[in-house]
């Protein structure tokens, strides 16, 4: 049996806590609103800020099939959508002249009609989102859709607003139920306005510190908590500095995991020089901030950390 969608914010916020996804408030109501709507969840955000961890979130705890559709540039309807196995027609032509011989002739009509039925078609994620499911309708996840181009967006329109998909060799393919979108971008490019109207819209930021210890304490529960607290100083420093690509939650928690494996209780100075490949990755970040750079940081992030403690 189906598990119920959650039918308030609070509910939702609770939700993605099992499934140790730590959520603002906002971002709790945007969810819910696309639940409870049934339309799909477009997320923008700097790259590693935990996007893509709510449709498989989504997924674990709703106990729903997870379809993910991953973007890139040039990615078309028969990567996306479906194609025909070509191959295997073939094949079928060959069988049916072979059995039937040539002097007794084929039903062309029959054969045609067999050609394009179910039993040939290639389902892609986004067909394979519209089938029914026992559990309940999937999370569709289309991840990175501004890699990809404009003629893939406008082709996104028809799935988006009726979830369905015209074949032309086949017929209309409609989903009983709509799944649950959840659409992401790290904003290389702009999505075009028609595609955003189609769905809720939630800006996912870096988190504050707050939230961020949190969110390591429940991802890297063990590490240190003056660690844990350092890290946090450490990486929100970082991104009020002009990097190339500052670090985001995902950097965070492998520093974070770094540091335990290194039986490393607090940062120091020399660590952070060694370690840095992990938050930073770009060698440019890197060479500017190893050194003084991360040690004037370091020793800033202390004093604000045990100014807080005496208060």
């Amino acid at each position: 049996m189906p598990i119920a969608l959650p039918t308030s914010v609070d509910e939702t916020a609770a939700l993605l806590a099992r499934g140790d996804y730590v959520a603002d408030r906002s971002l709790a109501t945007a969810l819910f609103l696309a639940l409870k709507l049934k339309r799909p969840l477009f997320l923008e955000g700097e790259a590693g800020v935990g996007k893509t961890e709510i449709a498989k979130v989504l997924s674990a705890t709703l106990g729903r099939r997870l379809v993910r559709l991953q973007c890139y540039e040039g990615l078309d309807a028969a990567s996306a959508v479906y194609e025909w196995n070509y191959a295997r027609q073939m094949m079928e032509i060959r069988l049916t002249e072979a059995a039937e011989g040539k002097a007794a002739g084929v039903d062309r009509d029959a054969l045609a009609a067999d050609l394009f039925s179910e039993r040939f078609l290639i389902k892609r994620p986004l067909l394979q989102a519209l089938e029914p499911d026992p559990a309940g309708p999937p999370v569709l996840l289309i991840d990175e859709l501004d890699r990809t181009d404009e003629p893939f967006e406008a082709y996104l329109l028809e799935i988006l607003s009726d979830f369905q998909v015209t074949i032309p060799e086949f017929g209309t393919v409609h989903a009983p139920e709509p799944p649950i979108v959840i659409l992401t971008s790290n904003r290389t490019r702009e999505i075009h306005d028609a595609l955003k109207r189609r769905c809720f819209y939630h800006w996912v930021d870096y988190p504050s510190a707050d939230r961020e210890r949190r969110i390591v304490a429940v991802k890297a529960p063990q590490a240190d908590a003056r660690l844990t607290a350092q890290v946090v100083g450490f990486v929100q420093s970082l991104r009020g500095l002009d990097l190339y690509k500052s670090p985001g939650v995902a950097e965070t928690l492998d520093w974070a995991q770094a540091l335990v494996e290194l039986n490393q209780l607090e940062l120091e100075p020399a660590v952070i020089n060694d370690t840095l490949g992990a938050l930073l990755k770009y060698q440019d970040d890197i060479a500017r901030i190893q050194g003084s750079e991360a040690a004037r940081i370091l020793a800033q992030v202390k004093t604000e950390l045990a100014a807080t403690t005496a208060r």
